[in-house]
């Protein structure tokens, strides 16, 4: 009996592995009174559910729909017959290629925002590093911040600090630490 008392019907023999194996394909209903047809994906004996594909067959290149079902939850289940194993990778819709930019462009990215994170430094810091990175080239070298490969900001990163690099580079450089300054006091 499941957990809402009504009986289980199982028409197939065997236990719950050979069951619920990858690849079997059920008509099912469910306590709720939820009724579809689908091919089992995945199964996880503790804590009980099984993953379906709905549909009949496998259908390579388009998306998929899915539900997973806690199993002492189905009231009725029957055994339709079995489908090519819907995880065989030639049938598998997943863009492989696709995944594998993605991880790149994340591994980027990470790497990126490592740079941007300057190592032993206040969030004052910090923030004027974030500040002076949405519209200049920056880069930390340990706690001095390098604007435009020529001007340097030390610590404790007041427009008084500011060295080096072309007039006009230092001044737009010492502009822009006062102004974050001024809104950092304001919101502080």
């Amino acid at each position: 009996m499941d957990p809402a008392g009504a009986p289980v019907t199982n028409n197939i023999a065997g236990g719950e592995g050979e069951k619920f194996s990858v690849g079997n394909v059920y008509s099912v209903k469910v306590v709720t009174g939820d009724e579809f047809q689908g091919i089992v994906m995945a199964y996880d004996p503790n804590p009980n559910f099984v993953v379906f594909e709905e549909g009949l067959k496998p259908k390579p290149g388009h998306s998929k729909s899915t539900r997973m079902v806690n199993a002492n939850f189905i009231t009725e289940f029957t055994y339709l017959g079995r489908s090519e194993d819907p995880l065989v990778t030639s049938q598998c819709s997943v863009d492989l290629a696709g995944l594998q930019s993605k991880e790149a462009n994340a591994v980027r990215q990470a790497e990126l925002d490592a740079e941007r994170m300057g190592v032993g430094v206040t969030t004052e810091a910090q923030s004027i590093f974030d500040a002076l990175s949405k519209t200049l080239p920056v880069q930390w070298d340990k706690s001095d911040i390098v604007v435009m490969k020529e001007v340097r900001v030390r610590s404790p990163y007041l427009p008084d600090c500011v060295q080096g690099g072309t007039a006009a580079a230092n001044n737009r450089v010492r502009k822009v630490l006062e102004l974050e300054r001024q809104r950092m006091q304001r919101l502080g």
